[in-house]
């Protein structure tokens, strides 16, 4: 029943992806949440987890749809929360801390963290220019789907389909090694 829901969203069917929401939406739910803990951002990034389902469909390959949507869903909740562990280590360095255990190992994870920054910024230039805009906003400045689409007045699916494509375009030109 699931690949033939698959097959109607791939040829345009948006009811078939409502019907795929419905049927999956407790279980993206729980599996966020369980990343998370936290209720709010986890409807906020089940939301995400479909959206990038929906752009994600024509690589599946019948290989298990609940076992492939919840990797993408796990995925995306460890890069939430990842992300929002950046900036609470962001806030606590701006407060003094004295004695603090482990500094140096701090100091020397936020250098190679901002030395990874830089070589993606030099890099953006390599970039086609219909990407570069929205990959910085994105990746440099953590700006949200929604942010970037307000300043840039295009539609969210917009961004997603610009960042999708530069994904794929910075895979098959930029090399692991340029960035060690």
């Amino acid at each position: 029943m699931t690949d033939a829901l698959v097959e109607k969203v791939r040829s345009g069917n948006d009811h078939a992806f409502r019907i795929l929401i419905e049927t999956y939406k407790e279980s993206v739910f729980r599996t966020v949440y369980s990343v998370l803990h936290n209720q709010k951002d986890a409807e906020d990034a089940t939301q995400e987890v479909f959206i990038k389902i929906y752009t994600s469909l024509p690589q599946y390959q019948n290989q298990g749809f609940k076992t492939w949507m919840t990797r993408i869903a796990v995925n995306h909740a460890i890069d939430l929360k990842r992300k929002r562990d950046r900036k609470k280590e962001v806030s606590h360095e701006e407060q003094p801390s004295e004695g603090h255990l482990g500094l140096s190992e701090d100091v020397e994870a936020l250098f190679f963290q901002n030395e990874r920054r830089k070589l993606v910024l030099q890099k953006l230039d390599d970039l086609p220019a219909g990407y570069r805009e929205v990959v910085h906003d994105f990746y440099i400045k953590e700006k949200t789907y929604q942010q970037i689409a307000d300043e840039q007045q295009i539609q969210v699916k917009s961004v997603e389909v610009k960042l999708y494509r530069a994904r794929n375009w910075m895979k098959k030109h930029w090399k692991e090694e340029d960035f060690s």
